[in-house]
């Protein structure tokens, strides 16, 4: 039985130049070598920053004026100059075919520069947003500190209620002097009539 296992396993994992031959898997910690590609390659990047170029022109006043002077000098050319120079003869069907043209180029480039302004305009809405999420977030949090602060303030004793409370204890002080019969005393030393400076009660 052990011989028959070894000859198997021999049959299934050949040695030599038979494994040599092998083609050996890709390793994955090192990078894939690049594929060839047949269509040009670009940068998506220039690409679309000439296309902006383009289609800005193409919605100025220059560039219309530019084509209006090109299709009259075209037409102008084509039925004023004599017969063997003129390239397109009336109805102008090159003239069609060159407008065509450029209307077939300037409509995939304007909506070219359409998608590249939406994608910023979608990134600055997306700032804005969270900006604007940022300034409700500190504005609640300052407004409930300024709450919190009323509210500490609203219990501390300011000096007017200090005040008003002393008066209303003078008051009820001197209505119970008078009320025990003793109207001319006074409430507090302080508000005797002050001694001259210098003499003293030992002195008399």
């Amino acid at each position: 039985m052990a011989p028959e296992r070894e000859t198997a396993t021999r049959e299934r994992n050949p040695a030599g130049a038979t494994a040599a031959g092998r083609p050996r898997a890709a390793r994955l910690d090192q990078p894939r070598p690049p594929r060839r590609r047949f269509l040009p390659e670009w940068d998506p990047e220039a690409f679309g920053r000439l296309s902006e170029k383009i289609a800005r022109f193409l919605g100025t006043g220059r560039f219309i004026v530019w084509m209006t002077v090109v299709i009259i000098l075209w037409v102008v050319w084509n039925v004023a100059a004599p017969r063997h120079l003129r390239f397109d003869q009336y109805p102008f069907i090159f003239l069609t075919l060159m407008l065509s043209l450029q209307a077939s180029y300037a409509a995939p480039l304007i909506l070219l520069a359409q998608n590249r302004q939406d994608d910023r305009d979608r990134v600055n809405l997306e700032q804005d947003r969270k900006q604007n999420e940022r300034s409700i977030a500190d504005t609640e949090y300052l407004t409930r500190e300024v709450a919190a602060l009323r509210t500490g303030l609203g219990e501390v004793a300011t000096r007017d209620w200090i005040r008003s409370e002393l008066q209303d204890l003078v008051k009820e002080l001197e209505e119970r002097r008078r009320h025990d019969g003793h109207p001319g005393q006074v409430v507090f030393p302080a508000e005797r009539t002050e001694r001259p400076p210098g003499r003293d009660t030992d002195d008399r």
